[in-house]
């Protein structure tokens, strides 16, 4: 068994807001992780922070790109526990697109779709939720989530596990401080 991280946040950004505005839940972007220290940390969105119109495939950090520019989102970090073929199955499918992500693009139109319950859809193009929902429906073989998906759509997921809410660029010293305590009582 392997473990994925669910990882949801809200930047305030202008299109964090507009999403924020038409969702009204409290997250507005959704991101894969494949480790716990959330270094490989893979969404669609901003390929530069600094420039809001032009998005793709991005490899995020805690501490760098749009997270580092935006240093107050709030975030939450949920885990899931999957199998071994099915963990391999994401790291091949992100692979594949990070090995061809020239072809792949931002679905702007399918992200504000949203906004009136339609779905539009591009071939090799996505949202933050559409690409975390195609990695993991391809990686189950089974639809897991709603057509038409939004961040906060990943909570009805079975089995996933909260493992840190707040300010997101705290995430990794709340989980240092965590295993220090787990130490001491042990």
């Amino acid at each position: 068994m392997k473990k994925i991280y669910i990882v949801l946040t809200y930047t305030g950004t202008v299109l964090a807001n507009i999403v924020k505005f038409y969702t009204k839940e409290r997250y507005s972007h959704v991101s894969i992780g494949l480790d716990s220290e959330l270094k490989e940390l893979y969404s669609f969105g901003r390929l530069n922070p600094y420039n809001p119109y032009k998005g793709g495939f991005i490899h995020e950090g805690i501490n760098k790109g749009t997270f580092k520019r935006f240093r107050k989102t709030i975030g939450a970090v949920y885990s899931l526990e999957i199998e071994n073929k099915q963990y391999e199955k994401i790291v091949k499918t992100i692979e594949k697109v990070k090995n061809n992500k020239e072809k792949y693009k931002f679905n702007i139109i399918g992200l504000f779709s949203v906004s009136i319950n339609r779905k539009y859809k591009k071939e090799n193009s996505f949202y933050c939720a559409e690409f975390v929902k195609y990695l993991l429906e391809k990686s189950f073989n089974k639809k897991l989530l709603p057509e038409i998906v939004k961040p906060m759509d990943f909570l009805e997921l079975d089995n996933l596990e909260l493992v840190y809410e707040g300010i997101f660029r705290e995430y990794n010293n709340s989980r240092e401080y965590a295993e220090t305590i787990i130490e001491t009582i042990r």
